[in-house]
């Protein structure tokens, strides 16, 4: 009989994304010789043939929890890190990655990390690195952090854990960080960029793509994981916070969402999530319009010329004052559209204003015709 239907959509999914990261790594696997009564000889070494010894699994983990037999990719051979919280979505994620990877000649390997926000989370993410080491994943790092309080702490906690995986995927020489966010997730992505008014690049949720990180599950929901955790009896922890109303994220989850649901029918997770797709899409081009209008509209001074900037399309202007205050030196999550609407008036609604103050000390000022931005003081 084969898996659980939420363990086989899970590690389909995992497959696919570490399908594409070893094409990019050049990585080849030969699968091993068949040995006697249909078991992979590759998983086994005997310990005495002919004999009667018993046989001795290698690799790092002796056995899968699909009961299962593992065969290790090789010392050396290229590796994945995966983010593990503890919770169903990144163990379900993680216990895939483990069975799913060494097919493809990758090794895998595991952060969790402690933002110190509890009391005893030192101690949970502890057991949580020595669950993983159990499935097989090596490298495993339990890493502390320390949260600021710039944001807000829901921001400030996605700062410090961003720069620890970053930290660690650099310390490893890994090739990607996989993270355990679901269709949920990117639903209530979509609901608070909404709230916010942040723009389509908002609305368009989490990228399954970004640089080092993949999201192999944005396709499948929060109930999968928790159904494949079950199926393969792997424990779990429930974050407190997650049901903390002081969080936004957790009001959207337990109240806006449910409430959704409830007086627009079934299906406005899988809505919200199809919505942000489109919305990449369409982000997307006019990211790629916006970069080749930035081109051919700066001048030599590195400033952009104001009467071609008032012949773009606002969303695709917009784009273009944004890329020039993000290489100015604005810091991106300081960036708002706020901030965009102010500059876009000195293009199109001139009248002598003086210069504007941006996030990061960056200013930008009309001058001659041209628009410039310069960090105050140079």
């Amino acid at each position: 009989m084969g898996p659980h239907p939420a363990v086989a959509a899970i590690r389909l999914a995992v497959r696919r994304t570490l399908a594409d990261l070893a094409a990019e790594a050049g990585t080849t696997f030969t699968a091993p010789a068949r040995a006697p009564h249909g078991r992979p000889g590759g998983a086994l070494v005997n310990a005495g043939a002919n004999t009667g010894a018993a046989t001795t699994l290698i690799g790092n983990a002796h056995r899968h929890p699909s009961g299962l037999p593992r065969t290790p990719a090789a010392p050396g051979s290229p590796l994945v890190l995966v983010a593990v919280s503890g919770g169903a979505d990144s163990m379900a994620l993680a216990t895939a990655t483990a069975f799913e990877a060494p097919k493809l000649g990758l090794r895998v390997g595991a952060v969790t990390v402690d933002h110190g926000l509890q009391a005893g989370s030192a101690e949970r993410a502890a057991l949580v690195a020595e669950r993983l080491r159990s499935l097989g994943l090596d490298p495993v790092e339990a890493v502390p952090v320390r949260v600021g309080r710039q944001g807000g702490p829901e921001a400030a906690a996605r700062d410090a854990r961003y720069a620890a995986l970053d930290a660690a995927a650099e310390r490893h020489q890994a090739l990607a960080v996989l993270l355990g966010h679901t269709r949920d997730d990117q639903a209530e992505t979509v609901l608070l960029g909404l709230a916010r008014g942040s723009g389509s690049r908002s609305l368009a949720g989490m990228p399954a793509h970004k640089g080092r990180y993949r999201r192999p599950l944005l396709e499948l929901d929060r109930a999968a994981t928790r159904q494949a955790c079950t199926a393969q009896a792997i424990p779990v922890w429930d974050d407190p916070h997650n049901c903390d109303p002081a969080y936004t994220r957790s009001r959207v989850r337990h109240e806006v969402l449910p409430v959704l649901e409830k007086h627009l029918g079934g299906g406005v997770v899988e809505a919200l999530a199809r919505t942000a797709r489109l919305f990449r899409d369409d982000a997307d081009a006019l990211d790629q319009w916006a970069a080749l209008a930035e081109r051919d509209l700066r001048t030599g001074e590195g400033a952009l010329d104001v009467p071609k900037l008032a012949e773009l399309p606002p969303a695709v202007r917009r784009r273009v004052l944004r890329r020039a205050a993000l290489r100015a030196g604005c810091p991106a999550g300081d960036l708002f559209a706020r901030h965009l609407e102010t500059v876009d008036l000195l293009v199109t609604g001139w009248r002598g204003q003086g210069p504007l103050h941006l996030p990061g000390g960056v200013e930008a000022t009309r001058r001659c015709g041209t628009l410039v931005f310069r960090r105050q003081g140079d």
